[in-house]
């Protein structure tokens, strides 16, 4: 199969990284989802990949806690996880660079755009962590802006459910799955594909988002040669 897109970003949320244990890191997991990267990479596709913290820690869950100093520790849970998902890439024999939005450099490079675009032209993929590196914004208004930054032709964010619906699958059996849907109606509709501001930062500078499911991880894959999996959300009218 050949790719359909040349630079992807792909987002992992934190949740998915646990598998079965529910928190922390499943190494199994990770490596399972590694392997269709390394097939991407190996396929000449430039991959950069934003990870969430929510199998460690959720700064909007965090109860009376400051909500700046809760989302500083999530911020901190996405770079153990980019630290997790470099490591598994790297035994898969992937070149990776991990770059924060918060300065770390014992652990990680600062976050620099053009130092970003260089490894993802050498074939390097690039893990984005940290998050935007501000409190009140999420991962997925990060990968938004990494993606708008790093001029990505399509965000794939790898979900536990397979795509987009009209309302909530796991409470009605009678939810309908979009195959495609507008930005418009994402945000009208308030459609659980991101957040507003995240799906706002994609609508303003035309970034599709494919959603799809991770359950079976050859989908990120799959979804790279443009395969029809999940749901596509663009700015049709």
């Amino acid at each position: 199969m050949q790719p359909k897109y040349k630079r992807i970003l792909l987002k992992l949320s934190g949740e998915s990284l646990a598998g079965e244990m529910k928190s922390g890191i499943d190494f199994d997991t990770v490596l399972k989802f590694c392997e269709p990267i390394k097939k991407c990479v190996e396929a000449g596709v430039e991959v950069a990949i934003v990870v969430g913290g929510g199998n460690f820690w959720r700064g909007r869950s965090s109860g009376e806690m400051d909500r700046t100093r809760a989302d500083h520790m999530g911020m901190l849970a996405t770079a153990i996880n980019a630290l997790g998902v470099c490591d598994a890439l790297e035994q898969l024999g992937v070149d990776v660079r991990v770059q924060t939005a918060i300065n770390m450099r014992q652990v990680a490079e600062p976050y620099i755009r053009n130092k970003a675009i260089r490894h993802l032209e050498k074939g390097r993929v690039v893990i984005f962590g940290c998050g935007t590196g501000n409190p009140f914004f999420s991962t997925d208004t990060a990968a938004a802006l990494r993606a708008a930054e790093i001029e990505a032709d399509v965000i794939m964010k790898a979900t536990m459910v397979d795509g987009v619906y009209d309302s909530d699958p796991k409470t009605n059996p009678d939810a309908v799955k979009y195959d495609t849907v507008s930005f418009h109606e994402v945000l009208n509709k308030d459609l659980a594909v991101m957040d507003s501001t995240a799906a706002s930062l994609c609508k303003d500078n035309n970034i599709p988002i494919l959603v799809f499911s991770i359950e079976n991880p050859d989908n990120i894959f799959k979804a790279v040669c443009g395969e029809n999996i999940g749901t596509l959300v663009n700015s049709r009218d």
